[in-house]
């Protein structure tokens, strides 16, 4: 029998790119319609290093949420080779931030001031390990000598594995989790270690980037990887294991930076996130474990409650309408177009 409606408590959306000024005014309302909670990522220029930084951050996101809305703004704070350890157990401790992010230098966008030696943060991660705050991690490498697909493989192995035996206290989100390697790490690695996993990478694999013609609105970092990678993800985001759940890495960019010769990476998914895994976890017959996904799993790993607010989902005999573009006042940002059509609506 088919099921045609699905309620589920209110989801969160554990990695979010909200920008700034003009852009974070036009895409926040896209996250806000459907979401209770969002980890913020901290990658602005400049970027959020400090608790204070995270603090004015937060006030221009509550003071640009739609008023009828309900959302939560959870705040992280950009790892660089300067960060203060007892800045950022005081902001943890005080309800300020709910993370710290690592980027590799040069792994992503807006990622220069990242770190370049894991040595020279090492002291702040066993006072985070201390202190119970979780580390996100961009899980790629940047030697130029491998290639961009091997990248994350190449930094489980190079830097996340000698990293939790160093400091294993630690509590470690591999963020946008893209291979099977990444997901067998994650469900050897114990209850210390997660993921998230985007709504696009469930749907999308280096084909849909690269075959008839580059697509930019497809480029992402970590890039989209081969057909094996893509149904491993979607194996564990649709397993209920607790580990996996929902970030969309909803990175929004104005049209024409993505569509010129040196486009940017990010794909903007928070419009149409929830119709889409609504269908992706139809067609992989666990529509039943997608609550678990997309509304428990995250709070969970961070200590938090669920949303008591919930939203239905129901399934449509016509197609779910999203617009095509968000304008922002610099132009328009492009929405992720999973390639068929959506039935299932937010209620």
């Amino acid at each position: 029998m088919t099921q045609n409606r699905l309620t589920i408590r209110r989801p969160d959306d554990w990695h979010l790119h909200l920008r700034d000024g003009a852009m974070l005014d036009a895409v926040l309302p896209e996250t806000t319609r459907h979401f209770g909670r969002a980890l913020i990522m901290p990658n602005l220029v400049p970027p959020v290093v400090s608790g204070d930084d995270a603090k004015r951050y937060r006030e221009r996101i509550v003071s640009a949420v739609p008023g009828d809305a309900q959302f939560e703004p959870l705040m992280t704070l950009y790892l660089t080779e300067a960060t203060q350890a007892e800045d950022v157990v005081a902001a943890h401790r005080a309800g300020l931030i709910h993370a710290v992010k690592l980027y590799p230098a040069g792994a992503t966008t807006n990622s220069d001031s990242g770190v370049k030696s894991m040595d020279r943060v090492t002291g702040v991660l066993e006072q985070m390990a201390e202190a119970g705050v979780p580390l996100c991690v961009h899980g790629e490498v940047t030697d130029a000598s491998i290639d961009i697909f091997d990248r994350e493989a190449v930094f489980i192995d190079r830097v996340l594995n000698p990293l939790r035996e160093r400091v294993p206290k630690l509590r470690v989100v591999m963020e946008h989790v893209t291979t099977r390697d990444g997901v067998q790490y994650v469900l050897g690695a114990g209850d210390s270690m997660a993921a998230t996993i985007t709504t696009h990478h469930l749907i999308i694999n280096r084909n849909h980037l690269l075959v008839g013609g580059i697509r930019p609105h497809y480029y992402c970092l970590p890039i989209a990887k081969r057909e094996e990678h893509r149904l491993a993800l979607r194996e564990a985001a649709c397993s209920g294991d607790q580990r996996f759940f929902l970030g969309t890495d909803s990175a929004p960019h104005l049209q024409h930076l993505k569509e010129n010769a040196c486009g940017c990476a990010g794909v903007f998914n928070a419009s149409n996130t929830l119709s889409c895994l609504a269908h992706v976890f139809e067609e992989e017959q666990a529509l039943d474990r997608l609550e678990a996904f997309a509304s428990l799993n995250g709070p969970r790993f961070y200590g938090l409650e669920p949303n008591p607010q919930s939203v239905t989902l129901v399934r449509q005999s016509q197609a779910v309408v999203y617009p095509a573009e968000i304008e922002t006042s610099d132009g328009p940002v492009t929405v992720f177009d999973p390639g068929f059509d959506l039935y299932w609506a937010v209620h």
